[in-house]
């Protein structure tokens, strides 16, 4: 991946390799999917399992501002790059 303006990002590309994710979707009645399309996710990486479960539990926990009946519509899933997490 090439970055343009590196100087814009939060913190520095990490050259570690990332092989622990979660998997940002859509639940197949969110009407967001007609904007979005049936197959969008987006994919956060993370090195380690520790650093991609804190953040899923972030991701996935309800927000302060929620409505009392609120759902959440995103579904979030633990993903793994096998290879690169086991070092093969």
């Amino acid at each position: 991946m090439a970055i343009a303006q590196a100087h814009n990002l939060r913190r520095p590309l990490s050259q570690n390799p990332r092989p622990y994710g979660v998997r940002i979707s859509l639940r197949r009645n969110d009407p967001f999917r007609n904007v979005l399309g049936p197959e969008w996710s987006r994919t956060h990486w993370f090195v380690t399992a520790a650093e991609r479960d804190a953040a899923l539990a972030e991701m996935s926990r309800e927000h302060e501002y929620s409505r009392i009946g609120d759902r959440p519509t995103l579904v979030c899933e633990k993903v793994e790059k096998l290879a690169e997490s086991r070092g093969l």
